[in-house]
């Protein structure tokens, strides 16, 4: 009899073409579900809570899978000596047969890490910013403490994107820096994204930072949901996925 279960996992993206299977390409379901086949012994397909791009890390994800029968002893430690070491599967948690991973969740939350310090050992978890003129941390706050006031997002949407609404309740938009002011951390949760929004709007962010946009126009944009005029979205290595929350799980 098939039984239902949750995957809390962690993954480094940089050597991944995303979350999702892409046609000849590597990505971190395909390598999770091939794992699974080798210590169960049965094809098995997996659910993931969202999608993540190419190069983009997740501290926290969750999945789902069904599997009949028992586990083998030690399944965890053997299915995490099997998988690459940019790959780690915390915990298999039982869940009711119509839980899913991706429907279910009601909470997301992502940092992204900007460093003013080049740095070798952090180049695949962090975006160097190279540029002379510094943001202006005031300026950072106040762009992403705008973004409070809305629920609907669609400047912040990549481009042939099929979705329904572009609604999203967010309950936190902020930025935070270390002591010496040479590191900083936007940190947003909302019960749902769109596709590629944090980057879009931490690059929004950077831009009214450095006076490349103001906030006015970041308004208007918003107001009237329609594209900005200067859009970026930041490089992936710096974007984590770090917290979702289920109803029925304990953290």
């Amino acid at each position: 009899m098939q039984a239902r279960y949750f995957a809390e996992s962690a993954y480094l993206g940089k050597a991944y073409c995303g979350w999702q299977k892409q046609p000849g390409q590597i990505s971190v379901q395909s390598v999770i579900e091939g794992a699974l086949q080798t210590i169960l012994g049965q094809e098995t397909e997996i659910t993931g809570c969202g999608r993540t791009d190419s190069g983009v890390h997740a501290k926290q994800y969750f999945f789902h899978f069904d599997f009949p029968g028992s586990f083998p002893d030690g399944f965890l430690r053997r299915i995490n000596k099997f998988l690459p070491p940019d790959i780690a599967i915390r915990r298999i948690i039982p869940v009711a047969d119509d839980a899913h991973a991706r429907f279910h969740a009601t909470h997301r939350a992502y940092e992204y890490h900007l460093t003013m310090h080049k740095d070798p050992f952090s180049q695949e978890t962090a975006y160097f910013y190279p540029y002379a003129l510094r943001p202006d941390f005031k300026k950072l706050q106040e762009a992403a403490t705008l973004l409070l006031d809305y629920q609907e997002f669609f400047p912040f949407c990549k481009t042939n994107t099929d979705v329904k609404t572009m609604e999203c309740n967010l309950v936190r938009s902020e930025w935070k820096q270390s002591g010496d002011e040479q590191e900083l951390v936007f940190h947003i949760a909302a019960n749902r994204f769109l596709r590629g929004m944090v980057r879009l709007i931490v690059g929004m962010c950077v831009n009214v930072a450095t006076s490349k946009l103001d906030l006015e126009s970041v308004k208007i944009a918003l107001d009237k949901q329609i594209r900005l005029e200067k859009s970026w979205s930041v490089p992936p290595e710096g974007l984590f996925l770090t917290d979702i929350r289920y109803p029925f799980i304990l953290l």
